[in-house]
């Protein structure tokens, strides 16, 4: 991507004028997208971007500048201007030599740049007919599909050189189906941090037969009720909720400007025993995987909160480095064109002990959430909205009818705390997370798992 000897002299220039820290984050970036809408071909674009961010600290004072000019010159105009914003002064600070981190090979049997684009809209042409066919109630079918590669280089003048070479594959399907109760909508949209050989785990039609059965579902749910219950959350469903609601105030920088509820609060009992919550970046083939962060630090499994007890915040390497500790593989950047900040990878509640079926069955009365949509949350309080795009009634420990119209509010740390039974299961969701502007790629999960009390908002009369 760039010659080491470049990548040195570009971190000199940069410290030249005075400085305690610089860091060099090179990207080479190119994507793939296509969408295919009611039989057609509505849109199939490609892209590729290249640049690099020079960051420039000086005590509390940062400098930060980009350039898509990736030669000597054009690196080192970019340093002098980062150096310049950080109004550095006094004797520079010497650059350590620069002695490459070993980096885990990534196992991508199939890049996706290597297939056809023809290839690609003949998977939105099978999930089209899938889920036409799984019910004459689907009016109308959106399928898109997306790949991307992301090259990184990541130097600093601690001396780390890193590399990391991510490539990610993602299909949605959005179904709409329509009879008495009017129109209804399904989605399913997984994503995994692989090459083409995505599908061989999930195949278009399985995806498209998801995203119409939830919106066939609807068809026929009732009302739901309004009012305090028992939430059991399917595998997957509820990673959201705790990516968002719990999540975002384990981040050190929230942490730090007291926007988080979760502030002075290590060491101190937030959930029962039996529920831990980790953050990990090393789940190979999960959405946020990364064998670096854009930091240049190894990707590591960090457990937050430990059988109840909070145990830790996530951090970047400044927050890090001010606290005289290591960085925990969370600082990450939307583009080469953004400053890196704490950011969750793949955040997820562990495994329990008990049998996902049982958990329903222990539960006379409730709702079950199989999955979850859009929501808002405030990190310094711990206060959640969210959606429910599906969900089911149980009653006498069984499921019956589906609802609708629903959501759930409540707040993080309560909902934490409520968790009364963990599964042995587990399944993640994949999503964008938008954060001060910037958004990333992150998974959540949980196993199957029952909040003992939710407040459910319904439309029932």
């Amino acid at each position: 991507m760039i010659e080491t000897p470049v990548v040195e002299a570009t971190l000199h220039h940069a410290l030249a004028g005075g400085g305690d820290f610089a860091d060099l984050f090179v990207e080479d970036r190119s994507s793939t997208s296509a969408t295919y809408d009611d039989g057609k071909v509505e849109e199939l674009r490609s892209g590729r971007s290249r640049g690099a961010g020079i960051r420039v600290v000086k005590g509390e004072t940062t400098g930060f500048a980009h350039t898509t000019d990736l030669t000597g010159s054009g690196l080192v105009a970019a340093a002098e201007a980062a150096a310049a914003a950080a109004r550095a002064g006094g004797a520079g600070t010497k650059v350590a030599p620069l002695s490459e981190r070993p980096t885990p090979p990534r196992s991508v049997v199939t890049l996706p740049e290597t297939v056809p684009k023809g290839h690609k809209v003949e998977m939105l042409a099978r999930a089209d007919e899938a889920a036409r066919a799984a019910s004459d109630a689907v009016s109308q079918v959106t399928a898109s599909y997306a790949d991307g590669r992301r090259r990184i280089l990541v130097a600093n003048s601690d001396g780390v050189l890193a590399r990391d070479d991510q490539v990610r594959t993602r299909f949605a399907v959005t179904c709409v189906a329509s009879g008495d109760t009017g129109l209804q909508t399904g989605s399913e949209a997984p994503g995994r941090t692989v090459g083409f050989e995505f599908f061989d785990d999930h195949p278009p039609e399985e995806i498209a037969r998801v995203a119409a059965a939830r919106a066939v579902t609807k068809l026929a749910a009732r009302p739901a009720p309004t009012g305090k219950l028992p939430v059991v959350l399917r595998r997957g469903a509820g990673g959201v909720l705790f990516h968002e609601a719990c999540g975002h105030g384990l981040e050190a920088d929230l942490v730090g400007r007291d926007a988080s509820v979760f502030r002075g609060r290590v060491g101190e009992r937030v959930a029962r025993p039996g529920v831990t919550l980790v953050d990990d970046g090393g789940l190979a083939r999960d959405w946020g995987a990364c064998v670096i962060d854009d930091e240049g630090a190894l990707a590591q499994r960090n457990v937050l909160i430990d059988d109840g007890i909070l145990t830790d915040y996530m951090w970047d390497l400044l927050r890090a480095r001010r606290d005289g500790r290591a960085s925990s593989g969370n600082g990450r950047r939307e583009t080469y064109q953004h400053l890196p900040m704490v950011r969750m990878t793949n955040t997820y509640l562990a495994p329990g002990t008990e049998d996902p079926d049982e958990i329903i069955r222990q539960t006379p009365y409730g709702l079950y959430c199989v999955a979850l949509g859009g929501g808002q949350v405030n990190t310094a309080t711990g206060d959640f909205v969210f959606g429910i795009t599906e969900a089911y009634m149980i009653e006498d420990g069984r499921l019956t009818e589906p609802v609708r119209g629903a959501q759930l509010i409540g707040n993080g740390p309560d909902a934490l705390g409520a968790v009364d039974a963990v599964g042995t299961d587990f399944e993640t969701w994949t999503g964008m997370c938008g954060k001060d502007g910037q958004s990333v790629p992150v998974s959540a999960g949980q196993p199957t798992l029952r909040v003992a009390e939710l407040t459910v908002g319904g439309t029932a009369a």
